[in-house]
């Protein structure tokens, strides 16, 4: 795809999927804590793969803590780990960002979906979620420099991590996940359009879609110029969500066999000729994927930032 160079625009460069880079990195066995446990258990491996995201040229990490929500824990028996588990990726993040001696590198805190991924039916009532999420925007605030409501699969989901991350004065950005059957429907089967016209007088500072087929992403961005807020977007590399569940492992999903770096940033491209300002990555999306975007959107004379 072809692309004119804007020597006065500006990309905000996110890095890309954390959990799948662990599971090619790490020798242990899938764990329905993934992420989180590696923290725990070889936390140089999520340095690395912060470190390896950043030299690829991301302007912003995301603190480890995805897995890490209080309700997770408690499913899989380690219910005490919420503060060891926050204050590791924190700890991890910032090690990472003092090794590679990039100041600039602005940290992002995580509020994820409370019981897992894809599936909003999971999620208690508005006010439960707002309690919950404050519990985790709290911990984090004082050490990020702004949070990422991502992978919000419901309309609530999206309202009460919003909710939450604003109250502690921080930018906020909502990443909503969508259907991969590219009918611009949130997985809750909610339309696209109704969260973005819902999430209007919240106070955050960008909207994007994120952990979705590239495919769908690139048909429903449209549906975020409804609203006046920056706006992105990140894929996953999965053949199929499907055949993951509550508390199961995400050895269970396949990544796609036609998503390498050169295909990934053809998507890209396309997202910023919309009109995107924050491209990245989610699972399957490794910092080989970051690189080439970086390398590509600095030769189109595309000035790399980590504010909108």
């Amino acid at each position: 795809m072809k692309i004119e160079s804007h020597s006065s625009k500006k990309i905000v460069l996110l890095d890309g999927g954390m959990g799948q880079e662990l599971m090619k990195r790490s020798k242990a066995k899938p764990h329905p804590l993934w992420s989180a446990k590696v923290l725990l258990d070889e936390p140089e491996l999520v340095e690395n793969v912060h470190i390896d995201f950043i030299e690829a040229g991301a302007s912003i990490i995301t603190v480890n803590t995805y897995s890490a929500t209080k309700e997770r824990l408690n499913r899989d028996g380690a219910e005490g780990m919420f503060n060891k588990l926050h204050d590791k990726a924190i700890e991890v993040a910032h090690r990472a960002r003092d090794q590679c001696k990039r100041s600039d590198v602005k940290i992002a805190g995580c509020l994820p979906p409370l019981y897992g991924s894809y599936k909003p039916e999971s999620a208690p009532s508005l006010d439960e979620c707002i309690e919950r999420y404050h519990i985790i925007s709290r911990k984090q605030a004082p050490y990020i420099d702004l949070f990422i409501c991502e992978t919000m699969s419901s309309i609530k989901e999206a309202q009460a991590s919003i909710t939450a991350a604003t109250s502690e004065n921080l930018e906020t950005w909502c990443a909503l996940t969508i259907s991969d059957q590219s009918n611009c429907m949130l997985r809750s089967n909610e339309p696209l359009e109704q969260a973005i016209d819902q999430l209007m007088k919240l106070g955050h500072s960008a909207n994007l879609i994120n952990c979705s087929t590239p495919e769908a992403i690139t048909l429903a961005l449209n549906c975020l110029k409804m609203d006046q807020r920056p706006f992105g977007a990140y894929a996953n590399g999965f053949d199929s969500i499907d055949a993951l569940s509550i508390g199961g492992t995400v050895d269970v999903l396949t990544s796609r066999k036609n998503l390498g770096p050169r295909a990934y940033l053809q998507h890209a491209l396309a997202w910023v000729t919309s009109g995107a300002t924050i491209i990245g990555g989610c699972c399957e999306i490794s910092p080989d994927h970051i690189k080439v975007i970086y390398d590509t959107l600095k030769k189109l004379d595309y000035k790399i930032t980590n504010s909108l």
